[in-house]
C-alpha cells in the first residue's frame, strides 16, 4: 500500500447553466422521482447504466463536451429545471407532521440501523433488513418527521455474487469510492473532516462522518478508514457482516456509541432513538451516560429516564438471528466504561445483557440489552409479534402471554420507489397525484376500479415484457463473465416467453425461504412450465449468505435446473440480485411466490412491492401474508399450520403450490375474453392494488411508529427532565420504593359475597378482597380480577377488571378492595386476583416485571 503525502478532492467542472443537476444528484430524492431519473438517463444513457444509476460518478465521468452541448440545450435545459423545481417544491411544501403536530422543530427522533438499501450505487445493505430502513427513511422524508437516520459506512459494504460453471457461489468485495457517490464528508468550520475517537482497548479508535440527504431527511454514516487509525481500526467498517465476533462488536460500539456521539457533535440532541435491530443498543448506554454527565443523575435514575424514549424493533423470530457476544469479549471493551464512566459493577452491568433475571448469564445478548433499554418494543408483523412474545416468553415469568409488552407494526414498502414508471403515469392519470402524496389514503386507492381493463393490462404486459428482455441482457453478461460459449450466448436470446405466466422468486438463499420447494417434483412442474397453450417460467435471484453452505447448494441445485434440456428456457438465474434486478422483477412478475417455513418470516416485504405493479402473491401464511390474504387479492399455501416433521411439510406444501398452480392461477391468468384478455385476473388485480396499496407501504408504517411510539417517547422524556430531572428523580425513587417493598405485598383474603343460589347471565358477581402492601399504598398499585373460562386455555379470552378501593381497613388493618364481574356468557369460569405496580409514567404495567398473583 503507498503512504501517500498528502490528498486532494476533484469534482465534476459543470457550465453554470447545468449546476442545478448538482444539487439534484446529492439528493436521493431523484431515487423515486422518475423525471429526474429521465434525466440522468438523458444526459448520457449509456453512462448511466454503466456507473450502476450513479449520477455524481456520472457527471465526474461524462464528457466536458457532452456537458457543454447540455448546457446549450434548451429542451434539456427546461427537462432540468423542472426536475429541480420539483426538489424544491417538495422540500418546502408542509407535510403532514407540520400540518398535524406541533411538536419543536428541532431533530427528535434518531433510526439507527447498520444497513441502509436507498439506491443500488449505494452498496451499504444486504438485503430486505437495509431496504426497510431506507424506505422507513424515505417516508419519513415524505411525512416530514423530524427525523435523524445513522449507520456506518462500508468500504466494500456486502458483497458481489458470481456463480461459477458449476453454479456455486462465489463471493467478491468491490471497494466502493465515497467520493464518487451521492455523499459527501461532514466538516467543522475550517472545511476539514469532522472527527471523533472512542476508547477501545489500550487505544482510540478515530472515525468520519459522512452525510447522505434523502429528500428532508439526513443520513450519517460512520467510517473509520482514517490514517490515524492501525491497519485493523481501519477495517472496522470495511464490510457488511464480515470479520468475526470481534469485528461485529467494534461495529456496534462505533454505531451505537459513536453514532449518538456523531449526533451531540454536530449539534443534534435526539429526544428520541429508535434502534432497528440490536446492531444499534449500546446507544442506550451512552444515552445514560450523557444523562448522567449533563444532569448530574445516579445510573439509576438516568436509565429510569432513558427507558420511554427509546424504541426498539426486532426483526427475527428466531434466537439465532440475534448477535450474542461473550462475556469475555464484551468485558475487554467495556469494563472502563460501565466502571468509570457508568460507575455501575459487573453483575449489574451484565444483567442489562439478559432478560432472564433469576441466573447469572454468560453471555450478552444485544436484543436484550435493547429490551431492557427500550420502553417500546415490536416485531414487524401480527404474527410476528406473537412469534416474538413466544421467543422470549421466558423473560416475562408470570405475565400472560397476550399481555407480555411486546407489540407490532408490520412493515411496508415506500411505494414509488418500487413502482414502475409506466404504472405511476396510468396510475396518476386515473388516481390523480394525492396517491402520490399519500399512499396510505384508502379513499384515493379505491378508483382504482375507474383505470379500464385493457389499459391496466397493457401497462402490466409492457413490464413483463422489459423483464424479459431485461433477464435475456443479464443472462448473456452473466455467460460471458464466465467465459461461456457462443452457443449458450445465442441460447440465452431465446430463453423466457415474453406473454407467459411469469413467477418471481427473489430473496436471501436462507434455507427456511425453501428456494427449491418448487422442484420437488420435477415432472409436475415440467408439466406446468412446457405447457404447449398455458406456459409457466420462473425467475429466480438471491444470494446466500458466505458462510452459509447449505444456501449455497440451494442455489447449486437451482441452476442445474436452468441447464437442464428441457426446462433451461423456462428457469432464469439472475446472479448479484440487488435492487436494480429487484425493480425490475417486482415490476414485472405476474406472480410473486414466497414459501418460508412458517413462522420463520419476521414480515417479508418483497410481496409488498409487486402490489402496487399489478402482481399478485402465492404465499405461505407468514408474516405479512398472515394478515394481508383474501382470496380476492391472491392465493395461500395451506392454512398457517406448522409441522414437526419438516420433510412431510415440504411434501405437503409443494403439493399445494403445484395444485394452486394447476387448479386457479394457470387457468385463470390465460382465461381470455372475447377481447383477449384476462378479465378475472385483471379483476383481481384490482383488488389486490385498491385493497393492499393503501395498507402495506412505509408511510402507514412510519405514521404509526410516530403516533404509537416517537411521540409518546418524546413527551415521556420532555417531563422526565423538566425542571432538572424533578419528575424523573422522583420515579425513579418510586421504582425504588415498590421494589424494596414487593415481597410484602400480597392478597390475604377473598370473599365471594352471597351467590343468592347460583348466577344467571345479566347478573353481577361481587368479590370483596383483602391485601397487604407493606410501606406501599393504594396509589402505587392497582388490584385486578382476572378471570376467564376454565376450559379454554387460551390468555386472549380471558379478561381482567380493577378493583375499586374501599376506604377503610379491614379488621386486621389491611386494604380493601372491591369489584364485581358482570356475566354475559354461560359456562364454568375461574378467577383469580393479581396486584401489579400503577404509575402514570409506566407504558404498561408489566415493565418492572413485577406481579403478584393471589395464590403466590
Amino acid at each position: 500500500m503507498i503512504n501517500y503525502i498528502g490528498q486532494f478532492t476533484v469534482e465534476p467542472a459543470l457550465p453554470e447553466k447545468l449546476e442545478p443537476i448538482r444539487e439534484i444528484a446529492y439528493n436521493l430524492f431523484w431515487t423515486w422521482n422518475h423525471d429526474a431519473i429521465d434525466l440522468f438517463r438523458r444526459l448520457d444513457s449509456k453512462l448511466w447504466e454503466e456507473s450502476h444509476h450513479n449520477p455524481v460518478f456520472m457527471l465526474g465521468k461524462i464528457s466536458q463536451e457532452k456537458l457543454n452541448e447540455a448546457a446549450l440545450d434548451d429542451s434539456f435545459l427546461s427537462h432540468m429545471n423542472r426536475v429541480y423545481v420539483q426538489l424544491n417544491i417538495y422540500l418546502e411544501e408542509r407535510t403532514w407532521y407540520q400540518k398535524n403536530h406541533k411538536y419543536d422543530k428541532e431533530n427528535i427522533i434518531a433510526y439507527f440501523s447498520a444497513e441502509f438499501g436507498l439506491t443500488e450505487c449505494l452498496q451499504i445493505y444486504s438485503g430486505g433488513l437495509g431496504v426497510l430502513s431506507g424506505d422507513h427513511l424515505k417516508s419519513a422524508s415524505d411525512l416530514g418527521l423530524p427525523l435523524v437516520g445513522v449507520g456506518l459506512c462500508y468500504k466494500e459494504g456486502y458483497f458481489q455474487q458470481y456463480l461459477t460453471n458449476d453454479g456455486w457461489q462465489q463471493e467478491r468485495y468491490e471497494i466502493t469510492d465515497f467520493y464518487n457517490q451521492p455523499m459527501a464528508l461532514v466538516t467543522i468550520e475550517d472545511k476539514s473532516p469532522l472527527k471523533l475517537d472512542l476508547d477501545f482497548p489500550g487505544r482510540k479508535v478515530f472515525f468520519q462522518v459522512w452525510k447522505i440527504q434523502i429528500g428532508r431527511i439526513p443520513l450519517y454514516l460512520l467510517d473509520t478508514n482514517l490514517p490515524e487509525n492501525n491497519d485493523e481500526d481501519r477495517k472496522i467498517t470495511r464490510t457488511l457482516y464480515g470479520g468475526n465476533v470481534e469485528t461485529r462488536i467494534q461495529q456496534e460500539i462505533i454505531l451505537g456509541i459513536g453514532g449518538i456521539r456523531v449526533l451531540h457533535s454536530i449539534g443534534m440532541q435526539p429526544l428520541v432513538c429508535h434502534m432497528n435491530e440490536g446492531h444499534s443498543a449500546f446507544l442506550s448506554l451512552e444515552r445514560i451516560r450523557t444523562l448522567m454527565k449533563n444532569h448530574d443523575l445516579s445510573f439509576h435514575e438516568a436509565k429510569d429516564i432513558n427507558f420511554y424514549s427509546n424504541v426498539f424493533t426486532t426483526h427475527t423470530p428466531v434466537p439465532a438471528g440475534i448477535d450474542i457476544f461473550p462475556n469475555e469479549l464484551v468485558e475487554k471493551y467495556f469494563a472502563n466504561y460501565y466502571r468509570n464512566e457508568l460507575g455501575i459493577s459487573d453483575k449489574a452491568f451484565y444483567s442489562l445483557g439478559t432478560i432472564i433475571k433469576d441466573r447469572a448469564p454468560s453471555n450478552f445478548n444485544m436484543a436484550h440489552l435493547a429490551m431492557n433499554m427500550a420502553g417500546y418494543v415490536n416485531g414487524v408483523s401480527k404474527l410476528h409479534g406473537k412469534v416474538s412474545k413466544k421467543m422470549w416468553q421466558s423473560g416475562f415469568a408470570d405475565i400472560p402471554f397476550d399481555e407480555i409488552p411486546i407489540d407490532y407494526v408490520t412493515n411496508g414498502t415506500h411505494t414509488l420507489s418500487h413502482l414502475s414508471n409506466d404504472m405511476q403515469e396510468l396510475l396518476y392519470r386515473y388516481l390523480g397525484d394525492r396517491f402520490m402524496r399519500n399512499p396510505s389514503d384508502i379513499k384515493v386507492w379505491e378508483r382504482i376500479d375507474e383505470i379500464p381493463d385493457e389499459e391496466l393490462w397493457r401497462t402490466h404486459e409492457r413490464r413483463r415484457e422489459r423483464l424479459v428482455a431485461f433477464a435475456r441482457n443479464r443472462l448473456r453478461k452473466q455467460i460471458i463473465e464466465r467465459g461461456g460459449s457462443a452457443i449458450e450466448l445465442n441460447a440465452a436470446k431465446e430463453v423466457l416467453d415474453a406473454q407467459a405466466l411469469t413467477i418471481g422468486f427473489a430473496r436471501r438463499f436462507a434455507t427456511y425461504k425453501r428456494a427449491t420447494l418448487i422442484f420437488q417434483d420435477i415432472e409436475r412442474l415440467s408439466s406446468l412450465l412446457l405447457h404447449s397453450s398455458y406456459p409457466v417460467q420462473f425467475i429466480i435471484a438471491g444470494k446466500a449468505h458466505p458462510k452459509d453452505e447449505e444456501g449455497k447448494k440451494l442455489i447449486q441445485e437451482i441452476i442445474a435446473m436452468t441447464k437442464d434440456h428441457h426446462l433451461k428456457k423456462k428457469i432464469v438465474f439472475l446472479e448479484n440480485y440487488d435492487m436494480n434486478i429487484a425493480r425490475y422483477l417486482v415490476e414485472g412478475c405476474d406472480i410473486w411466490l414466497n414459501n418460508p417455513r412458517r413462522p420463520l418470516e419476521a414480515s417479508g416485504t418483497s410481496g409488498m412491492k409487486v402490489i402496487a405493479n399489478g402482481g399478485l402473491n402465492l404465499s405461505v401464511l407468514d408474516g405479512w401474508w398472515d394478515e394481508a390474504y383474501r382470496n380476492d387479492v391472491g392465493w395461500k399455501i395451506g392454512n398457517g399450520e406448522e409441522y414437526d416433521n419438516l420433510d412431510y411439510q415440504d411434501e405437503i406444501e409443494a403439493r399445494l403450490i403445484y395444485e394452486i398452480l394447476e387448479k386457479e392461477i394457470v387457468p385463470t391468468f390465460y382465461k381470455r375474453s372475447e377481447d383477449k384478455l384476462p378479465r378475472e385476473w385483471i379483476q383481481m388485480m384490482k383488488n389486490s392494488m385498491k385493497t393492499l396499496g393503501p395498507l402495506f407501504n412505509t408511510h402507514r408504517m412510519v405514521q404509526q411508529y410516530a403516533e404509537k411510539f416517537y411521540f409518546a417517547s418524546y413527551e415521556k422524556r420532555k417531563t422526565l427532565l423538566k425542571n432538572n430531572c424533578e419528575r424523573g428523580k422522583h420515579f425513579s425513587l418510586w421504582k425504588s420504593k415498590v421494589y424494596e417493598n414487593w415481597n410484602k405485598v400480597k392478597v390475604i383474603n377473598v370473599e365471594e359475597e352471597d351467590k343468592n343460589g347460583g348466577l344467571k347471565v345479566g347478573q353481577k358477581f361481587p368479590i370483596i378482597a383483602e391485601v397487604e402492601l407493606g410501606d406501599l399504598t393504594p396509589d402505587d398499585v392497582d388490584v385486578q380480577i382476572y378471570f376467564g373460562r376454565i376450559d379454554n386455555g387460551s390468555s386472549e379470552s380471558r379478561t381482567k377488571v380493577k378493583m375499586i378501593y374501599l376506604p377503610k381497613k379491614s379488621k386486621s388493618g389491611k386494604y380493601l378492595y372491591r369489584c364485581e364481574i358482570e356475566l354475559k356468557d354461560t359456562g364454568q369460569f375461574g378467577f383469580t386476583l393479581r396486584i401489579l405496580p400503577k404509575n402514570d409514567v409506566l407504558i404498561n404495567q408489566f415493565e418492572l416485571g413485577l406481579i403478584r398473583w393471589a395464590n403466590t
